[in-house]
């Protein structure tokens, strides 16, 4: 139809139907500006058109050019589902037609395509659409990356339109070329601005997470290309598995590699100009360890690029942090091109030629029409490196730390005495256990450094007095040296320390503590930390109030309603200043922190905090966010080389159910306050967030617990095999003879106090000790008994608990008709007495439900989890991984690049009586010993028969098995570790410690810092050196030095103090 266009004022103007689709011409003339704007809405018959405006025509001369300027190019308007194209007919001068032709994308109704001529008499109208394309300067370009997918996967590009959400994405299609599995889509896209994109992979299961490539890309293409030009864009998957992919988390970025943060980037390649027979052949490589002066060239076999020869090689440019570009043109008789990558110095000196076969760029496309690519891009993802980078760090509690300046425990600015050490020693990270608030009971039992009072509160114990103000009173300062001299003990008093610390630090604050709450710093601190400050002090308030962090018993203040946080946070309030004092301490403790944080990262150390898996019931943060908790339940371990009756650590499990509602935004917040003075840190028992071993809430002990999320036993399986008492199964089997074995001669006596008896034989317990806390409460002896009355107590106590565990099944509480195998139940009495068709139906069972049928479920859930957290910072993240661990756990980890840990007397194949550091895989962090073990000496002479079988087998030792473990045999088990591929070894100080003849003189035993089989062991081990003193000993420093550099962990040049010249033993030097 023919189109006029008016002389003012809007108009519309329709073409005649293709088929079901149409196209509507919006023009608009505006003649003051002597410009028209046109808009062309695309519709179709089954979804709604979208509106896409073109830019309007330059005013004046510009306009006559136009006029008669030849069209060369197609204007677009591509919708979901099909590109439409406006097109000048050829043999029409005066520009006053243009063909509309609709083509369907691959893949719908097998790419059929229409078309259908539009008259136009004015021809500003089809200026206008010449003038956008012309601005545009689209481009069709073929995205291919080679990727294995596995059935019911496939992939999608994800554009700015996608908006993060791979169901937004464009679907790929694929084809197999040689061994390689390729996916390819085709778009047409704006060759002058910036397109960022990514893939993902997508499964047809609709509750499964897409997988996503470990970046977002940026494709920009040489300003030289022409509208309307063919590219291909070669990628290759940026698998989040990949070791290098840790280089460019924090721990590197910010620490390690720093010295290049403030000179990369933001360096655009030399564009080139598209020319017949030739083809723009853009690379591109990312690498993330190059070091200060260090650049990237390439180099290959056609002329272009040096034809190997490096002096001859294209220098490449970064363009983004730690990518790096190059544009070159390239004959098309030289395709196919071979290449590669080097490293130079800042004097020009190649430094590294990158590993593996050559890397190959052709014009192959997807229908093999090489001819019509001007333009070839390659991102090659990453430089590969001969070897992976490896360092070494060491391992404390803060609290166990002593120095001049600590008063009763180890404080935040103690961390800047040790950083000091690590820079000498050639260790590059520092590990602590968690430094959150723990204060929930007011005793000893709050030392255990898990049991968080809050996740984001910081704990007191850590105050260094002296800085709570330069103008100190002298009564105070005297306070303070006073009890730097009478807390300077072999252990920790917790209690005492904290008395001290909170008193005066109560007393500067009555003195100061205004000036502080009334300065920018602590206003700017305030409101940035609000949404858990606020609860917290409260919190602290109504804790000391009621006298109990039993927050469920506090009447009306048990719901923390916005009303209640308000009033009790009044400034006007007669109270204010014991809830302004919670807001001082934290205030205090994060300077101190940040600045010791600060004084790391300058140093080139890393500080590597600790992520507790769980918190306390008593806890801010179970007051505040209750739905966030299954408060019914408790967080433990099956039984493991820790504790053979699994462990109940008294934490709630998670309800990830709600947690995932809002993106697990309680993890995020939490993991963003600890990446203001971290770089990396460690998940406590991470086959928590696989499952979690959940313990009633009137269990004491691990044994009756069971994991959550797993697949039951449904009770019509079990009938189905025909097992049908179930109370036989899930009730305490307790008979005489049972009794007799427990207590012996004493059997009567227990049967009489603590049973009754329910006929056939068979007894129960009475229902004052039914349950596992009531046997714990009632036979707990009290402080000052008769020795003999608490061994007769103890020896109840344990029967009872063996006789309570003694089932086969566990019913669910929450489902009558769902059942979980007893842990450990093969060993059971009351297994073992059951007919042999029913253990044989069981043992099936048992070995199906722990081994078998719950590895993609758990899998599931950690895909889920686990992600969320190392998306919520950059920080470094390592995972304890150690335990009945399932089959999955390796596959997740290494799939999201995630460190797990490798403690050599916890080997992970159950063959293996001694992990061997050589095997161990890179992604892992390898050591002697944890905070949860003895320490290496402590080991070594706790076992007898064991020390010989390591002696002989695996340090492949002669002559007598020494007793202790000299410096010499620790010397080599620390060399094992140093020299392991891991990539971490960390090591405990106490370990490192017995390196020296001097400092390895305290029991082995005393340096243990807890015992995982006591719920309430006191931690309370420090050092019986002070760093001061440590860092004044050359000889061990130089020992450490030597360790660091000939494994290659460290070089003489990192360090702050080269020590060579001391006389060191021979690292080597057989036992």
């Amino acid at each position: 139809m023919l189109i006029d266009i008016p002389g003012s004022g809007p108009g519309r103007y329709r073409s005649e139907p293709i088929g079901a689709i149409s196209i509507d011409i919006f023009p608009r003339l505006d003649p003051d500006r002597n410009s028209i704007e046109i808009l062309g809405k695309v519709s179709m018959s089954k979804v709604v058109g979208r509106t896409r405006p073109l830019p309007a025509m330059a005013p004046g001369p510009l306009l006559s050019e136009k006029l008669t300027r030849p069209f060369s190019r197609q204007a677009s308007f591509p919708t979901s589902w099909l590109n439409l194209r406006l097109t000048p007919l050829r043999g029409d001068p005066h520009r006053q037609k243009m063909r509309l032709t609709g083509v369907k994308r691959r893949g719908q109704d097998g790419g059929s395509s229409t078309e259908a001529d539009i008259s136009c008499c004015a021809c500003c109208a089809c200026c206008a659409l010449a003038m956008a394309e012309e601005e545009a300067k689209e481009v069709h370009v073929l995205f291919r990356v080679a990727y294995g997918t596995k059935w019911g996967q496939n992939l999608v590009l994800c554009g700015p339109n996608a908006r993060g959400e791979a169901s937004r994405g464009e679907p790929m299609h694929c084809r197999h070329q040689g061994e390689e599995l390729l996916w390819e889509t085709s778009l047409l896209i704006d060759a002058t601005t910036c397109f960022r994109y990514t893939y993902a992979v997508v499964e047809e299961e609709k509750d499964v997470p897409p997988k996503w490539e470990g970046d977002t890309r940026t494709l920009e293409l040489p300003k030289g290309i022409r509208g309307g030009a063919r590219v291909l864009v070669h990628d290759v998957w940026m698998d989040n598995a990949l070791p290098e992919n840790l280089l460019h988390r924090a721990a590197f970025t910010r620490v390690l590699n720093k010295s290049r943060i403030q000179q990369c980037g933001g360096q655009r390649p030399e564009s080139v100009q598209a020319k017949d027979g030739c083809v723009v052949l853009c690379l591109k490589v990312r690498d993330w360890k190059l070091e200060a002066g260090e650049t990237m060239w390439a180099t290959g076999c056609p002329q272009a690029l040096g034809e190997w020869n490096h002096s001859r090689a294209l220098p490449m440019k970064e363009s983004e942090k730690d990518v790096w570009e190059v544009e070159l043109l390239v004959p098309r008789s030289d395709f196919p091109v071979a290449y590669k990558y080097f490293v130079c110095n800042a004097d020009g000196a190649t430094t590294q030629l990158e590993d593996g076969p050559d890397r190959i760029a052709s014009l192959e496309d997807a229908t093999g029409t090489a001819d019509s690519l001007e333009c070839v891009v390659h991102d090659d993802f990453h430089f590969r490196h001969k070897e992976h980078w490896r360092g070494a760090g060491v391992a404390l509690p803060i609290f166990s730390l002593r120095t001049n300046n600590s008063v009763g425990a180890g404080e935040f600015l103690d961390l800047k005495k040790v950083v000091d050490l690590a820079n000498v020693a050639g260790l590059k990270l520092i590990q602590i256990l968690p430094i959150n608030d723990t204060q929930v009971y007011k005793t000893f039992w709050d030392s255990y450094p898990y049991c968080s009072l809050s996740v984001f509160a910081l704990h007191p114990l850590y105050l260094n007095l002296d800085r709570l103000s330069p103008d100190l009173p002298r009564r105070i300062e005297e306070k303070i040296n006073k009890a730097r001299v009478e807390l300077d003990q072999k252990d920790m008093d917790y209690v005492e320390t904290m008395r001290v610390k909170l008193g005066i630090a109560r007393e500067v604050f009555d003195l100061n503590g205004q000036d502080v709450l009334r300065s920018s710093g602590f206003k700017t601190f305030l409101e940035t930390n609000a949404a858990w400050l606020v609860p917290y002090a409260c919190f602290s308030f109504l804790r000391d109030l009621f006298g109990t962090s039993e927050h469920w018993n506090w009447g009306i203040a048990s719901k923390p309603t916005p009303q209640l946080l308000d009033r009790l946070s009044s400034p006007t309030a007669d109270y204010h200043p014991m809830i302004a004092f919670m807001y001082y301490l934290q205030y205090n403790l994060h300077l101190q922190l940040l600045e010791a944080s600060h004084y790391a990262q300058e140093k080139g150390v890393v500080l590597k905090g600790d992520l507790p898996i769980g918190v306390d019931k008593r806890s801010v943060d179970t007051w505040m966010y209750p739905e966030l908790f299954r408060m019914n339940a408790s967080t433990g371990a099956p039984p493991d080389y820790f504790d053979a009756n699994g462990q109940n650590w008294g934490f709630p499990t998670y309800n990830w159910e709600e947690m995932e509602k809002d993106g697990y935004a309680w993890w995020r917040a939490r993991l963003e306050c600890m990446s203001r003075y971290f770089q990396a840190y460690r998940i406590d028992h991470i086959l928590g967030f696989f499952r979690i071993w959940e313990i009633p809430a009137n269990c004491k002990t691990g044994l009756l617990g069971r994991f959550r999320p797993c697949l039951p036993i449904w009770q019509g399986e079990l009938e189905q095999c025909g097992i049908w008492d179930f109370d036989r199964l899930t009730k305490p089997y307790i008979k005489k003879h049972i009794v007799d074995e427990l207590f012996g001669n004493r059997s009567g006596e227990v049967i009489l106090k603590y049973l009754e008896e329910a006929g056939s034989g068979m007894f129960v317990l009475r229902n004052a000790f039914a349950e596992e806390c009531q046997i714990v409460e009632s036979l707990t002896p009290r402080r000052g008994s008769p020795k003999w009355l608490t061994e007769e107590m103890e020896e109840d106590l344990k029967g009872l608990l063996s006789l309570r565990q003694n089932v086969v099944l566990l019913k669910d509480p929450e489902d009558s008709r769902r059942f979980y195998p007893r842990i450990g139940m093969l060993n059971t009495s009351t297994f073992q007495e059951l007919e042999p068709w029913q253990q044989e139906t069981l043992r099936r069972m048992y070995h199906e439900h722990f081994f078998e049928k719950q590895d993609d479920l758990w899998a599931k859930n950690a895909y889920k989890t686990l992600p969320a957290l190392m998306d919520a910072t950059d920080m470094l993240v390592c995972g304890e991984d150690l335990g009945m661990v399932p089959p999955c756990v390796p596959h997740v980890l290494h799939d999201l690049c995630l460190l797990g840990l490798r403690i050599q007397r916890m080997p992970d194949l159950p063959s293996q009586e001694f992990g061997d550091p050589s095997t161990y895989p890179y992604m892992t962090v390898c050591s002697p010993s944890c905070h949860d073990t003895t320490t290496l000496r402590g080991w070594w002479e706790e076992d007898e028969e064991r020390r010989e079988r390591f002696y002989r087998n695996f340090l492949e030792a002669k002559g007598d098995v020494p007793e202790e473990c000299s410096p010499k045999i620790v010397r080599a088990i620390l060399r094992q570790h140093f020299d392991s591929p891991s990539c971490w070894a960390i090591f405990a100080l106490q370990d490192l410690l017995a390196l020296s003849s001097t400092f390895n003189q305290r029991p082995a035993l005393e340096e243990t810092i807890n015992d995982p089989t006591n719920p309430k062991h006191y931690w309370r081990f420090r050092f019986h050196i002070k760093v001061e003193d440590m860092l004044d000993t050359k000889q061990w420093l130089a020992d450490l030095q030597s360790l660091s550099v000939a494994s290659g962990r460290a070089k003489f040049s990192e360090l702050s103090e080269n020590l060579s010249e001391c006389k060191s033993v021979d690292l080597y030097d057989p036992l």
